[in-house]
């Protein structure tokens, strides 16, 4: 009769192998999901047919908040002041006062453009400091607002380069889809990389956010419930059911908000066939986390739709559990699931930067591949820090007061 310990001994083995199943077949099912969840986001970040042509195109008015320098303004300026837009074009840069450095070089663009003769008008605006639950973007939209003459009104950032189709696509998006109140373009991080920094962003809204996006938009068949509005254009008559914006007050991120009230109104939130570029590069790590915590921040007040947030969460996941598990079982032995879950953590990565390349961005050098690890690493800091710790935020020159929800918090 054979002893009890070896019994056990023989066990031993067999258990470590059930073990090691279950453990691989877990990290094959997550894995899995990411792959599915892939298929459907690339899927969607498909190019959609462009709108048919207008016989008539409305006058539009352009309205760009600036504060402080973003990089390339000069440059930036131009391409929006050459619009290629088929009607007629007001240009209506909004600043605090004329003490801000971007002043001078928005009176050269404006110079350089009546000189050559080009349609479309531009002037410079004052609107001064923004009152108590307001933020300065959107005390120079209600300014804009108030000044435009344009059938149709426009807010465009002033790091965005567009090219001459950008605009005109917007407009035949807008009037030609039923029931839309407004229009955005998709937008990419277009330049290459220069730093880890420019990496984490490009990865960040590249491989994350757009595609998050995209998904949605096919999932709703063709709006979304908020508006992602670096450059967006509104009827008349859309802004007419919102208030022209004059009742906005405490909201941090206006643009999200915006679509919001723009759905409640019984209206649509359409994105247009066309992405435009951001430009940002150079950017240092501590300036990559701001945008990285600014941009969390944004969606917890803007975006409050789990469906959207879910890609990201699920790569998210994907990478900790990878790394977590693929530590613990080769501590453990169980060798095989170590590379199962180490496999795990490289696909949710490897999806992020294969996302990326499907805008036709810049890829990534491979230096820089690891960077969406590192975005998922910091993930739960940066996460705890918006959702628990957060009491004020530095955006455009400006440090904002925030309540426990991460909207204006009374100074009173």
């Amino acid at each position: 009769m054979a002893a009890p310990w070896a019994s056990a001994s023989l066990l031993r083995p067999k258990l470590m192998e059930t073990i090691d199943l279950v453990l691989i077949a877990a990290a094959a099912l997550l894995g899995l999901a990411v792959w599915a969840d892939h298929r459907r986001l690339a899927r969607a970040m498909a190019p959609r047919p462009a709108p048919p042509r207008l016989d008539r195109y409305p006058s539009i008015t352009v309205i760009h908040p600036v504060k402080d320098l973003d990089p390339d303004l000069d440059l930036n300026v131009r391409s929006a002041l050459d619009s290629g837009y088929p009607g007629d074009v007001e240009h209506l840069f909004v600043f605090d006062d004329d003490r801000e450095p971007g002043v001078p070089i928005v009176e050269k663009a404006i110079a350089e453009h009546r000189d050559s003769g080009r349609p479309g008008s531009a002037e410079i605006c004052f609107c001064g400091q923004p009152p108590e639950g307001r933020t300065g973007k959107l005390n120079a939209m209600l300014l804009g607002i108030r000044r435009a003459n344009g059938e149709l009104i426009a807010f465009r950032d002033s790091d965005l380069r567009t090219d001459r189709d950008a605009l005109r696509v917007m407009v035949e998006t807008l009037l030609q889809t039923e029931r839309a109140g407004s229009v955005f373009a998709p937008i990419v991080v277009s330049e290459p990389a220069q730093t880890l920094g420019d990496a984490y962003c490009a990865m960040l809204l590249n491989g994350l956010y757009t595609p998050a996006a995209c998904g949605e938009l096919i999932r709703r068949g063709g709006d979304l419930p908020f508006i992602l509005g670096q450059f967006m254009a509104f009827t008349r008559r859309s802004l007419a059911a919102i208030d022209n914006l004059e009742t906005m007050r405490g909201q941090l991120v206006d643009d999200l908000y915006i679509g919001q009230l723009i759905e409640q109104a019984g209206l649509r939130n359409v994105a247009s066939t066309h992405p435009i570029r951001i430009i940002q590069y150079g950017l240092d790590p501590q300036r990559a986390l701001h945008n990285f915590s600014r941009w969390m921040t944004f969606s917890r007040t803007g975006i409050p739709q789990w469906s959207f947030k879910l890609p990201i969460v699920l790569r998210a996941v994907a990478s900790w559990v990878g790394l977590l598990a693929s530590v613990a079982c080769a501590l453990t032995g169980h060798g095989l699931a170590a590379l199962a879950f180490a496999a795990l953590g490289a696909a949710s990565v490897a999806s992020v930067n294969a996302l990326h390349n499907r805008t036709g961005c810049a890829p990534l050098r491979p230096r820089h591949w690891v960077s969406p690890a590192v975005i998922f690493g910091l993930a739960p800091f940066v996460f705890t820090r918006v959702y628990l710790l957060q009491s004020r935020m530095r955006w455009r020159g400006r440090t904002y007061s925030l309540d426990r929800g991460s909207r204006l918090a009374s100074e009173s």
